[in-house]
Parts: structure tokens; C-alpha cells; sequence
């Protein structure tokens, strides 16, 4: 087996915004920053977090009113296809509040090196968890998850 299929559904989530985070700060200091008044920055920074928390927290709200799994590492144990809540306009939504908290804090450092990784989480997603999940749950719902893909957009 690839190296890069056995990566599938290994990584929590979370841990790949952290790491992701993490080497955003790490290149931050390799480009000079964007000039932007601070107050201007701090806004979009608390805008953003706030934005981002919240989808992801609603995300995780209607998944614990459902009764099914919010284990991102097994989505074969899924009960049931949630489409309602913040689903009925994004298939991802706790992975779209992590992003929105990325863009984030690209933007507390100001560093457009560092914006730069925050498309690397949403590739990184794609392929190793997303894709992965979309495979189980046509596996488990099948019509229904077709008809729901169509009409919601991942992120």
C-alpha cells in the first residue's frame, strides 16, 4: 500500500491545524510582514476566529443532536447523514471552522509566507480525511449521500 493512502483517516483534524499553524509560524518570520493599521488586523483576526469557531461548534452541536459519531478517524461508524443545520450549506463545517482560524491566524502574523501554507490544510483535507469520509458514507447512504453531495458544497 502507497504511503500516501495508508495517511488516509490517521491524522486527527485537528492535529493537522495545529501542525499547519505551526509551521505557519515558522515561516512567518522569513517575509517581511504586510503593513495593515493593527486595530484593521486585530478586527479581521477576532472576525475570522469568531466566524470559525462558531461554524465548527455548530457543526459538532448537530452532529451530538443526531447521535452519530463526530470521530473524524472512523466515518464508517456514522449512524446517520445530518443534513440539517449548518449541513444544509456545507458538507464540512468543524474542517471549514478550522480553516477560517487558520486564514486567522495568517492574519495575526501578517505574513504572506504564512497565508500561503493555509491552502496546504484544505489539500491536505481533501485528499487524506475528506475524500476518505465521502467513500464511507456513499458506502453507508448511498442515494441519499449522492442527492445530498449535489445540492451542498465540501467547503
Amino acid at each position: 500500500m502507497p504511503l500516501a493512502d495508508r495517511l488516509e483517516l490517521k491524522v486527527p483534524p485537528p492535529l493537522v491545524a495545529l501542525l499547519t499553524g505551526l509551521s505557519m509560524w515558522l515561516v512567518s518570520p522569513l517575509a517581511p510582514p504586510v503593513p495593515m493599521p493593527g486595530a484593521l488586523r486585530i478586527g479581521l483576526v477576532v472576525v475570522l476566529v469568531v466566524l470559525g469557531v462558531g461554524i465548527a461548534a455548530c457543526g459538532v452541536a448537530t452532529f451530538r443532536r443526531a447521535r452519530t459519531t463526530i470521530s473524524p478517524l472512523s466515518p464508517g461508524a456514522t449512524s446517520t447523514l445530518v443534513r440539517e443545520g449548518v449541513y444544509r450549506y456545507t458538507r464540512n463545517p468543524m474542517y471549514l471552522g478550522m480553516q477560517l482560524c487558520l486564514i486567522a491566524w495568517a492574519a495575526w502574523l501578517w505574513s504572506w509566507l504564512s497565508l500561503l501554507l493555509a491552502p496546504a490544510f484544505m489539500l491536505y483535507m481533501n485528499r487524506f480525511q475528506i475524500g476518505p469520509e465521502e467513500r464511507a458514507l456513499a458506502a453507508l447512504f448511498g442515494a441519499d449521500y449522492a442527492a445530498y453531495r449535489r445540492d451542498i458544497r465540501r467547503w
